[in-house]
């Protein structure tokens, strides 16, 4: 038995989402069925509102509302110091911590050979430019600790470096709580070379 047409558009648009296969698209589907109509109509009005307000800064490439977003507006911001993420997401989870005080810039991705992503592809050439100004003395590399991240990490480094500008890694290892007999080696690997005097 087939569902009826709206019902299986509705599925179809929710396995569009990353992780969403067919059986939890089919549970999500039947149950916008059940919700009442002033939430499906706010959650259709968020949706198109994510794609209608939201566009990337141009100076750094974070989601925002307005032109330069307002990390890049903000005058009393570190100028001397850029972190380098890969998504808006990162400089959000970055923004948490209350901690960093300096300007960001989001690559929107990491260089992947075997997905044919190149430096064409995600946002150097505008890192690159911010390099210009005389201000900046530190590049923080935050990508993530996979292998396309460490890639672009180093990419970034051999690019910046020859500027003389600082290029700095965030740490890697084992998480505050964790186990040394759970963890992989990749992973104590990172954390032996990370290690500090106390």
């Amino acid at each position: 038995m087939q569902y009826p047409e709206p019902i299986a558009k509705l599925i179809d648009s929710y396995m569009k989402l990353p992780g969403i296969g067919q059986k939890t698209a089919t549970r999500l589907a039947f149950y916008t069925i059940d919700m009442k109509d002033e939430i499906v109509n706010e959650f259709a009005k968020s949706l198109l509102s994510v794609k209608r307000d939201l566009h990337f800064c141009s100076i750094c490439g974070n989601i925002t509302e307005e032109d330069p977003c307002p990390i890049c507006s903000d005058q009393s911001r570190d100028r001397s110091t850029i972190l380098v993420v890969e998504e808006p997401k990162d400089v959000m989870a970055m923004e948490k911590m209350r901690e960093y005080h300096g300007l960001y810039h989001v690559l929107h991705g990491v260089l992947s050979p075997m997905e044919g992503t190149g430096p064409e592809d995600i946002n150097v050439p505008s890192l690159l430019e911010r390099l210009h100004d005389d201000e900046v003395k530190e590049v923080i590399l935050a990508t993530n600790a996979t292998t396309e991240g460490e890639a672009t990490a180093i990419y970034l480094s051999r690019l910046i470096k020859p500027a003389g500008i600082k290029v700095t890694r965030l740490a890697h290892g084992l998480s505050v709580g964790s186990d040394i007999e759970y963890a992989d080696e990749v992973t104590l690997l990172k954390a032996v070379e990370g290690r500090r005097e106390l």
